[in-house]
C-alpha cells in the first residue's frame, strides 16, 4: 500500500511560481514512476508530468519549459516545480504512484492562477 500527500497549491498571479510536494509513505525507491495529473473544472484528468525510478522524465506539450518534475528519493518525495503560471494552469493536481502493478493517487491540491 502507498499512501500520497500533496501540498503546495494554493491561489497565485499569472506569470508566478508554485512548487507542489507529494510526500509517500514509504520508501519511493520501490516505485517504478511518479507522476502528476490535473484537473480542471469541467475537463477530464490529464497527464503533467512524469518521472521514473531512474530519473526519466515526460511533459505535457502544454507545461514543457515551465514545469520541472524531481524525486528526492532520501525525503520519499517528488516535486513539482510550476514556472511562469497561466490561468489555464487552473485545476486540481494530483499525484500518483505506480507499484507493483497498481496505481495509487493522492487526494489532490487546488492551484487557481488568477489576478
Amino acid at each position: 500500500q502507498v499512501q500520497l500527500v500533496e501540498s503546495g497549491g494554493g491561489l497565485v498571479q499569472p506569470g508566478g511560481s508554485l512548487r507542489l510536494s507529494c510526500a509517500t509513505s514509504g520508501t519511493i525507491l520501490r516505485i517504478n514512476v511518479m507522476g502528476w495529473y490535473r484537473q480542471a473544472p469541467g475537463k477530464q484528468r490529464e497527464m503533467v508530468a512524469s518521472i521514473t525510478i531512474g530519473g526519466g522524465t515526460n511533459y505535457a506539450d502544454s507545461v514543457k519549459g515551465r514545469f520541472t518534475i524531481s524525486r528526492d528519493n532520501a525525503k520519499n518525495t517528488v516535486y513539482l516545480q510550476m514556472n511562469s503560471l497561466k490561468p489555464e494552469d487552473t485545476a486540481v493536481y494530483y499525484c500518483n504512484a505506480f507499484r507493483d502493478g497498481i496505481l495509487y493517487w493522492g487526494d489532490g491540491t487546488l492551484v487557481t492562477v488568477s489576478s
